[in-house]
């Protein structure tokens, strides 16, 4: 059958499989995410250097924009930057940012619940 259809259809078929391919991509990264962040043991976790602001606003359940702006980031960053390379910018200490992080991150939390 599928023979029949490529060579009644060759372009509309090739578009049909690109476009199922796709959506099974999509619907697997989906399904890992979900079972990733769904683990309590990925929620609230304390925060490292390794981590950026966007797996910061995931864990602890907090919107990006929200992290950005604890961070003193006014907008997104053309990269992936992570907590580490933020404290070298701004010439302080990764411990330093890390524990005025999770104090503004507490305190997000205890004014939201």
């Amino acid at each position: 059958m599928f023979r029949t259809v490529w060579k009644q259809h060759p372009w509309a078929t090739a578009i049909l499989s690109l476009a199922s391919l796709a959506a099974l991509i999509f619907a697997v990264r989906l399904a890992v995410f979900t079972i990733y962040w769904m683990d309590p043991a990925h929620r609230e976790v304390a925060v490292e250097g390794w981590m950026t602001p966007g797996y910061v606003a995931m864990s602890w359940q907090i919107p990006k924009p929200v992290v950005m702006e604890m961070l003193g980031l006014d907008e997104r960053p053309e990269e992936r930057v992570q907590i580490k390379d933020l404290a070298a910018q701004k010439g302080i200490p990764v411990a330093e940012l890390i524990a005025e992080l999770e104090a503004a991150l507490a305190a997000e939390k205890a004014a939201g619940k």
